[in-house]
């Protein structure tokens, strides 16, 4: 099989007690930084505490994201990590991974191609997302389903939200096709 077809295997990466990490590929000890220039040229990457072998890459790729938001660097809205927390040991739990990563994939193909149609209201972001947040959302009715429920406040509070963000995503884009 050709080089260029063959799947790239996924650096092992070592975290030492002394909060050290050791590319064991390259044989060196590297930084947080190092990762985060790693994940953005697309270069996979395992994280496994040295003592227990532990698989502890969510954990660093956490880390990773607080120390890019501690420099000054925001990106993720307080709003949105106050929702996020609130998610934990709720029913949706177990759906939010998956949405997220979605909603991830989705943001990066348009990311990749600003040439291509504008963002609409109707995308399949805000439908999966009003699916998620309201269950009994009737998707193309026009309207909200009529209930004294304080959550419905919140939930059509969210659902703006997300409205807000797809329209960001649209000017994004835009902006991103001008300078092309």
């Amino acid at each position: 099989m050709p080089d260029i077809d063959r799947p790239v295997a996924p650096v092992v990466i070592k975290k030492y007690a002394n909060r050290r990490l050791y590319d064991t590929e390259g044989s060196i000890y590297i930084t947080l930084d190092s990762l985060a220039a790693m994940v953005r040229r697309g270069r996979d990457f395992v994280v496994f505490d040295a003592k227990t072998g532990d698989d502890i890459t969510r954990s660093v790729l956490t880390q990773i994201i607080v120390e890019e938001e501690t420099k000054g660097r925001n990106m993720l809205p307080t709003r949105f990590l106050r929702q996020l927390i609130g998610l934990y040991g709720d029913s949706a739990q177990g759906e939010v991974p998956a949405f997220l990563e979605d909603m991830m994939a989705q943001f990066a193909a348009r990311s990749a191609k600003p040439a291509q149609e504008p963002a609409k209201s109707g995308t399949p972001i805000i439908d999966r997302a009003k699916t998620l947040l309201n269950p009994f959302h009737r998707s193309g009715s026009g309207r909200e389903p009529a209930s004294q429920d304080p959550q419905d406040a919140e939930i059509r509070r969210l659902q703006q939200e997300i409205e807000r963000l797809n329209r960001l995503l649209s000017t994004t884009a835009e902006a991103s096709q001008g300078r092309s």
